[in-house]
């Protein structure tokens, strides 16, 4: 669809819950000090990861930033055996999704829980960890992973 028949078709529907939420500073930030940040709306107090500009409890757009803990229950999990560039020496691999308590949703590795142990419901604890360090000008980039809680 070309950008112009885009337009069109957004403007039939409107511009709702539209907010310019760019001010991910403090999420950065966290993730450098091992902490994992989520958006609590000021309204509502709804909490909700991964962070996000409106309220889907509310609807509201005042946000503060608060500490979680990683901790969640196992929703769903598969294991892919094929990996994308760059990532080859983590095959066969599983990634799982965690219902976090709070709030929010995470989905990460699975490491150092086999795949015949993992239960739907159990608990996991999501881990930050460098996937490159800071380099030539480019900054350190982090990555989530899921170990037993």
């Amino acid at each position: 669809m070309a950008d112009e028949e885009q337009g069109v078709v957004f403007s039939q529907f409107g511009v709702v819950n539209f907010s310019p939420f760019t001010k991910v500073g403090d999420f950065a930030a966290g993730l450098a000090e091992g902490k994992i940040k989520a958006t609590k709306c000021t309204g509502c107090g709804h909490i909700e990861f991964p962070p996000r500009a409106d309220c889907p409890g509310c609807g509201g757009k005042g946000f503060e930033w608060v500490e979680i803990s990683g901790k969640g229950s196992l929703v769903t999990y598969t294991t892919i055996h094929a990996a994308p560039t760059g990532f080859g020496d983590r095959t066969p691999y599983t990634i799982g999704v965690i219902d976090l308590e709070g709030g929010g949703r995470l989905l990460s590795w699975v490491e150092n829980v086999p795949e015949e142990e993992l239960e739907i419901g159990m608990g996991l604890q999501a881990h930050i960890e460098t996937l490159e360090p800071e380099a030539e000008g480019k900054p350190e980039r982090y990555i989530y992973v899921l170990r037993r809680a």
